[in-house]
């Protein structure tokens, strides 16, 4: 049975993930820091959907964690099929000269240095197997930057030139690296993003029909599941009121 690693499953684009693969029989690596969040979608999708999980609690920023905790999982788990980089985040909503450091620091160690530390411990499972996917999780934060978003921006666009070079370095070894940019989608982002601000959340979605988590994971499930000759390389999703990071039509 094939196997597929998840980053960040404890909530949005990376449980909406969880719960698609898990329905189309697929066997689940699932990390994220919230262990008991993981522990519970471990338990409900090993019952309804009787495959097996495998809940592994750590911060994709931390590399010794990543090597020791992800790198150490048993054998017959190194079989992975498809990663999905999804963990990341954003921080505040501030001008460049105002923006908190330590908001700089936890986006760029999340969302570039994490999803690097996560594919190098999982690249070599790959390559031996000479098959596999890679699904990096951009966004069209990554094709326009946007005011007060310049780090957020400039970490995207990170993930979408990393998930360029991935595919041409493993082009030898037949493995698929896809990039998914969404526009607004209505997960925890934006309560994250505002650090609990519900008012400020709500404003994001205020006179749109946004992208719901399981709108992305659907779009992640089928470019994994086209032939193995097939892959998309770089995809923008949007709602159909969004053109891009910048020009959204709001009722």
């Amino acid at each position: 049975m094939a196997i597929v690693l998840i980053t960040g499953a404890t909530a949005g684009f990376g449980e909406a993930c969880a719960k698609k693969f898990a329905e189309n029989g697929y066997n689940l690596i699932i990390t994220g820091r919230r262990q008991e969040r993981l522990s519970q979608l471990q338990q409900e999708l090993e019952k309804q959907y009787e495959i097996k999980v495998l809940p592994l609690s750590f911060d994709v920023r931390d590399e010794q964690a990543v090597s020791s905790i992800l790198g150490g999982i048993p054998e017959e788990w190194k079989a992975v099929d498809i990663l999905i980089n999804n963990a990341g985040l954003a921080l505040g909503l501030s001008t460049i000269d105002e923006s908190a450091l330590s908001d700089w620091d936890t986006m760029l160690d999340t969302n570039v240095k994490g999803l690097l530390y996560v594919s190098r411990v999982v690249m070599p499972w790959l390559k031996a197997r000479s098959k596999g996917h890679i699904i990096n999780l951009g966004s069209t934060a990554a094709k326009a930057v946007y005011a007060k978003g310049a780090v957020y921006c400039a970490s995207k666009a990170a993930v979408d030139s990393i998930s360029q070079g991935m595919r041409i370095d493993l082009l030898p070894y037949h493995i698929k690296v896809t990039a998914i940019h969404p526009g607004a989608a209505e997960t925890e982002f934006s309560m994250v993003r505002f650090k609990g601000d519900s008012s400020q959340a709500d404003n994001v979605y205020k006179g749109i029909k946004a992208l719901s988590a399981e709108d992305v994971a659907d779009t992640i499930y089928y470019c994994a599941s086209l032939p193995a000759h097939v892959c998309i390389n770089d995809l923008v999703i949007t709602c159909t009121q969004q053109a891009n990071a910048y020009y959204t039509y709001r009722e």
